[in-house]
């Protein structure tokens, strides 16, 4: 990925700050296409690890299906000298020679498969980090800059209405105390609505003749002759 090239061309030359925003917006869509474009190369690169890996499966079955022929011809060889047959014997020799060579060749063709695979694996896994942290990072990026805005917006707001959120503010107080008057009237109201319940039920009461009142005239005439009656008593001692 040729970016910092790219990035290099958008920014050159002297900007003002209107500038340099469009320029960072630009550089963002360039870094976009960046990816875009590598996760292409990616895929690509991922297909032809596949092909290669197929090859190196078949190579790999082919070695294996040598290996086995080699093993078998070996003991038609072992069982010619057995009998005694030492022409068939030369001539089965002849046969593993050349299964001999043929192995060789797939095992080389093996082994130089399962390097480009190992080479290639580590190659896409490369890229496919890379990629990642630059996606991670142009997220943060745009995340932030979304967030920088909605704070830049609400400290605007705030610092162009400082008066009528004062006002709103004292308006809420007021209306708060309103409500706490209110309440203690009704409290009021409702204390006193009990009390005169309870003294007309009382006076009721005292009319029927249940209730007696603890203070009258013939209660208090009794109280002065008791004390008229301690007096003269101790006077006559």
């Amino acid at each position: 990925m040729n970016v910092w090239s790219k990035l290099v061309n958008a920014v050159r030359g002297g900007v003002n700050d209107l500038g340099e925003g469009l320029v960072d917006s630009q550089a963002l869509r360039i870094l976009d296409q960046e990816i875009r474009d590598a996760d292409e190369e990616l895929k690509k690169s991922r297909e032809a690890l596949a092909s290669m890996m197929a090859r190196q499966k078949t190579a790999d079955e082919a070695v294996k299906k040598l290996d086995g022929r080699i093993s078998e011809y070996e003991g038609y060889a072992l069982k010619a000298l057995d009998l005694g047959n030492e022409i068939l014997g030369l001539e089965v020799a002849e046969k593993l020679a050349g299964l001999e060579v043929e192995r060789n060749d797939e095992a080389d063709r093996l082994a130089d498969t399962a390097e480009s695979v190992a080479s290639l694996r580590r190659t896409v896994t490369q890229a496919e980090n890379g990629i990642k942290r630059l996606r991670q990072q142009l997220d943060t990026i745009r995340a932030t800059e979304s967030v920088q805005k909605a704070q830049m917006t609400v400290a605007r707001r705030q610092g162009g209405s400082d008066a009528k959120l004062q006002t709103a503010l004292e308006s809420l107080e007021r209306i708060k105390q309103r409500q706490e008057r209110a309440a203690a009237e009704i409290d009021a109201y409702n204390a006193l609505s009990g009390d005169s319940r309870d003294e007309s039920l009382e006076a009721k009461l005292r009319a029927a003749g249940i209730i007696v009142s603890e203070v009258s005239a013939e209660s208090v005439l009794a109280r002065l002759k008791e004390k008229k009656a301690a007096t003269e008593g101790e006077q006559e001692s």
